[in-house]
């Protein structure tokens, strides 16, 4: 008796097994009978009656879900081509029309690549690589004080100096972040989502636009240095000019001072010569006989010959000099 009671009670509990089941915080189910949806969705936590056997439960995540997508190449408007790698997060607003056209989350993962791909490569290819990559437009960048002084706001130098200044923007990255956002966001509507929010995860060149670029940095680069360079020679230049100015005045100066003092000196000289030598008739003739001798030093050598006349003013004083042997030591 127990073991035919037995039997009814089994397909008793199986039957409640098939006919109940629970839906957690974080999902919503959708009802399908033979394939199809019916009643509306379950979206309250709890216990949940299905007909058994015949009905299914498909859970849906209503969790805030994250898109990742693959780095791909896209040119920009100025004809270089980057790598964009895209991120997003979405969630199911509508699960019932999320079911009836896409079915499982690998399906809307899919659909989000083709959407949001797509408008990503359309943004950029209308902006050029600097709207992507700044992100505010009023941004004044940090400028070594090398670099020059006096200048402005804006990072402009005067004479036209535009070093450190940074290329004016229209829109900036979050800009262009929020055009996407918008564009995809009314596509991916029509099948339940509601995307949240996107963000550029990182922008790389492309390995066959590096080289150039890093070429077109160092190109820059070097200007800027043969600049400074060349503001440093000519900054040289002036500073010897100027110093061979002012060395070239003082030693003229110098030599003119000591000129004056020379004469100053060889007037004084003179003047106390004629003092003292024209204080008698003696002593003029004396003063007139040591200049004689002097100039006599200073022209008579061991090998010199005169030719004098006898009338001669220096031979006057040679004709009185005693030269005869007597007279020697």
């Amino acid at each position: 008796m127990n073991r035919l009671l037995l039997i009814p009670a089994a397909l008793l509990a199986f039957l409640l097994f098939n006919a109940f089941y629970t839906v957690g915080e974080a999902q919503q189910v959708i009802i399908t009978q033979f394939g199809k949806p019916v009643g509306e969705p379950v979206t309250e936590a709890g216990l949940k009656m299905k007909l058994p056997f015949i009905q299914e439960v498909n859970r849906i995540d209503k969790r805030i879900l994250e898109w990742d997508g693959n780095p791909s190449d896209m040119p920009t408007k100025d004809k270089l081509y980057i790598s964009v790698d895209l991120f997003a997060r979405w969630r199911i607003t509508e699960p019932l029309q999320y079911f009836l056209r896409l079915r499982d989350e690998r399906s809307a993962l899919s659909r989000l690549d083709d959407i949001l791909g797509s408008e990503t490569r359309n943004a950029v290819a209308k902006h050029e690589l600097i709207e992507i990559i700044r992100t505010t437009k009023d941004r004044i960048p940090l400028q070594d004080p090398t670099l020059g002084e006096g200048a402005d706001a804006t990072g402009n130098q005067p004479g036209g100096n535009a070093v450190g200044v940074l290329v004016p923007i229209r829109k900036g990255r979050e800009q262009v972040e929020q055009e996407i956002f918008k564009a995809a966001a009314d596509k991916v509507q029509v099948f339940g989502i509601e995307l949240l929010d996107i963000r550029f995860k990182r922008i790389n060149y492309n390995a066959s636009v590096q080289p150039k670029i890093f070429e077109r940095m160092i190109s820059e680069r070097r200007q800027i240095a043969e600049r400074f360079r060349s503001e440093g020679n000519g900054e040289a230049a002036r500073i010897r000019g100027n110093m061979t100015r002012d060395l070239n005045k003082i030693q003229s100066e110098a030599y003119r001072k000591v000129e004056e003092i020379r004469g100053e000196g060889d007037a004084k000289a003179a003047e106390i010569y004629a003092s003292a030598y024209n204080q008698s008739p003696a002593s003029a003739k004396f003063y007139e006989f040591t200049r004689t001798m002097d100039a006599y030093q200073s022209i008579v050598t061991d090998d010199s010959t005169l030719v004098l006349s006898t009338d001669s003013d220096l031979f006057r004083f040679l004709k009185q000099a005693d030269v005869s042997p007597a007279a020697q030591p």
